[in-house]
């Protein structure tokens, strides 16, 4: 029986035509049979891809054959192509839309004036370091790179979490002076697998932050080497038909219901199919179309939120 992978990638590297990759990466992903969501922008490569595993490793030999791409940090996980709807390759202004292409500055070597990058073993160091310093401002201070949303059903102990519901409203939490208060102080932004931190901490340097850093690799990249026995807690959040992961079957399951409070790390769509707002709901709330609701009333103009593959998880 063969077996299925879903991989995971980024790469910050000047396109000169983004048009061009974008039309070999469908060409290639089409040939081998891939699913997946794929952005082109003329900052680099952003992809989600998934299918049959000798398929997805020959998808990733000849998309190393393209000079800029040939370093790619790839994460692997459990899954198929099933996982994803269809194919999805496009050519965007940006890699992950902050709304701020013209602010990002990306070289050969990647983003320019990002935050310091912390392997899981270096984070925990710096934490160590932290907590062990006489001045309380050097306590490091873990700040969620993700929409809102997503930390509902896990997150970094004792993060802040931005009130963001798109990476949009990144920009305009930072220049609030919400966060003004951390410029001065250890702080070690985390996302998915690391691409909205490389892009977070360039902003966050301009916006007068001192001492930034950046989870190299990301929450998966930590689970990978800690699972469930370190500084993160709960589920993560996955953009396809998977929904979320769990690092050890010890994943704490840290959201709640949006009716009845009870534990549960389970999204779903608002029944009404005005709304399809995606919200946490118990599975006895799930069950029947008149609790799977709102609770404080649906909005019929949000676009739905219907489970879709995305490399913005990144």
């Amino acid at each position: 029986m063969a077996q299925h992978r879903i991989v995971l990638f980024y790469c910050f590297t000047p396109l000169a035509d983004p048009e061009a990759v974008r039309l070999w990466q469908r060409t290639l992903c089409e040939g081998l049979g891939l699913r997946g969501r794929i952005i082109v922008s003329p900052d680099g490569i952003n992809a989600t891809v998934g299918g049959e595993l000798n398929a997805v490793k020959g998808y990733l030999r000849a998309t190393k054959e393209y000079p800029g791409f040939r370093k790619l940090d790839v994460k692997w996980s459990e899954g198929t192509a099933q996982d994803f709807p269809r194919l999805s390759v496009k050519a965007r202004a940006e890699l992950v839309s902050f709304g701020a292409p013209g602010e990002l500055e990306v070289g050969a070597e990647g983003v320019i004036g990002g935050g310091s990058r912390l392997t899981p073993e270096q984070l925990h160091e710096l934490v160590a370091s932290g907590s062990a310093a006489e001045d309380t401002r050097r306590e490091v201070v873990f700040f969620d790179g993700r929409n809102a949303f997503e930390a509902q059903i896990g997150r970094f102990k004792g993060a802040v979490v931005p009130d963001t519901s798109t990476t949009h409203d990144f920009l305009a939490e930072l220049d609030s002076g919400k966060y003004d208060d951390l410029k001065d102080r250890p702080v070690v932004t985390y996302c998915t697998g690391g691409i909205r931190c490389e892009i977070l901490t360039a902003h966050m340097r301009r916006r007068g932050f001192q001492e930034v850093y950046q989870l190299d690799g990301g929450i998966v990249r930590y689970g990978e080497a800690y699972g469930d026995a370190g500084l993160w807690e709960g589920s993560l959040y996955v953009f396809d038909r998977r929904m979320r992961l769990e690092f050890s079957e010890d994943a704490a399951t840290i959201g709640r219901c949006a009716r009845c409070a009870a534990p549960t790390s389970d999204f779903h769509n608002c029944s009404d199919p005005a709304c399809r707002r995606l919200t946490l709901y118990c599975p006895q709330c799930a069950a029947s179309p008149e609790t799977l609701r709102c609770p404080d009333g649906c909005q019929p103009a949000q676009p739905a939120q219907t489970p879709a593959p995305s490399v913005t998880a990144g």
